[in-house]
Parts: structure tokens; C-alpha cells; sequence
């Protein structure tokens, strides 16, 4: 777009320029809270893992029970199965993350007569990991969102603080010279003219 060197166009050189100003602080701030939610979500998300990888240390003493039982693994697994997992919403910073509401889990029947002693240990175990396990995976989708919003507002305001600031402040510039020297021009225009009536 070709720039027109007039006092109207400084004009609005001049009211982008203030409105730009007024705007980088507050995206700024956005910026700085986004970052500081994403850092808490990914500590959340460290330590969720760190919870999933404790348990799993855990379980494996129970693995010798397993691996010494005439059991199929199997159908131990089939004992327990998630039946529902109510995700929502939660605003954080203006960006829509997942929440876990609730989870509600199936347990299958099974004789404590026919079963080692261990298997309702290991039920709860295993319903416990995937509890986790859930956990874990409404973290990552929360990091992915919080870092991709972090992005989004990382480069509006490298647009403001970095391009559109400086090109408005360069035309101002450009504008604010170009009329000088029209005005200087008039006054030699004005004082030739005088000269030769003279």
C-alpha cells in the first residue's frame, strides 16, 4: 500500500501508532500469564508421569505373583475396564483446556474363592494406573493447547512490538519530512515570487 505524505495521513499514522501502544502492554500480559499457566501444566504433566512411573514400580512386585499363577494375564486384564470418563472445560487465561469431572470404572465379577488371594490387589492397582493414566493424557492435551495459545499470542505481539510499532513510526517519519519540505518549498516558491514582482 503506497503511503500518502499528507497531514491526514499523519493523522492516522499518528492514531495507529497510539492504538498499537495502548494494545502491546495488555497482549504482553496475556503472554506472560499464558506462559505461566503452560510452565504450571507441564509441571503437572512431569509429575503425572512421575505418578504413573512410581505405581508402575509398585505393581512389579506383584509381577512374581503373576508370573508363578496358572492366571492368563487376560484375563486378568478383563477385570477391570473404564466405563466412563466425563472430560469438561475449564477457561484458563481465555483458552478452553480439558478437565477431568469424573471417572466411573466396571469391575467384572469374580469368585475370591477361585482367584489367588493377590487378584484384589491387583484389581485396585490396575484400576488406580488407569485412573493415572486418564490423568496423564488430560495434561498432555492441556500442555498442547496452552502451547499452541502461547505461540499464537508470542507472535501477535512480535507483530506489534516488532513490525507494525516500528512501520508506523517510520511513516510518521517519512510523512513529517515530506511535509517540510513542502513547507520550505512554499517559502522559496512565496519569496521567488515576491523577487520577481520586485
Amino acid at each position: 500500500m503506497r503511503l500518502s505524505l499528507n497531514k491526514n495521513s499523519l493523522k492516522q499514522q499518528r492514531d495507529q501508532l497510539a492504538m498499537f501502544r495502548r494494545f502491546l502492554p495488555s497482549l504482553d500480559l496475556k503472554r506472560q500469564q499464558l506462559l505461566g499457566a503452560w510452565k504450571q501444566s507441564c509441571q503437572q504433566l512431569a509429575q503425572a508421569q512421575q505418578e504413573i512411573d512410581q505405581y508402575q514400580q509398585s505393581l512389579d512386585r506383584l509381577l512374581p505373583l503373576l508370573g508363578s499363577s496358572t492366571l492368563q494375564t487376560c484375563d486378568l486384564s478383563s477385570l477391570v475396564r473404564v466405563r466412563e470418563v466425563a472430560i469438561g472445560e475449564e477457561n484458563v487465561v481465555g483458552v478452553h483446556v480439558p478437565l477431568v469431572l469424573d471417572m466411573e470404572f466396571e469391575r467384572s465379577p469374580y469368585s475370591a474363592l477361585t482367584l489367588p488371594f493377590w487378584v484384589d490387589q491387583l484389581v485396585d492397582n490396575l484400576e488406580n494406573l488407569a485412573k493415572l493414566r486418564v490423568q496423564f493424557q488430560v495434561h498432555q492435551a492441556r500442555v498442547e493447547k496452552l502451547g499452541a495459545a502461547v505461540r499464537k499470542i508470542t507472535q501477535r505481539v512480535n507483530l506489534f512490538g516488532k513490525v507494525l510499532i516500528p512501520t508506523a513510526q517510520d511513516n510518521i517519519k517519512r510523512i513529517r519530512i515530506a511535509l517540510s519540505d513542502e513547507e520550505r518549498a512554499a517559502v522559496v516558491r512565496s519569496k521567488l515570487s515576491k523577487r520577481k514582482r520586485h
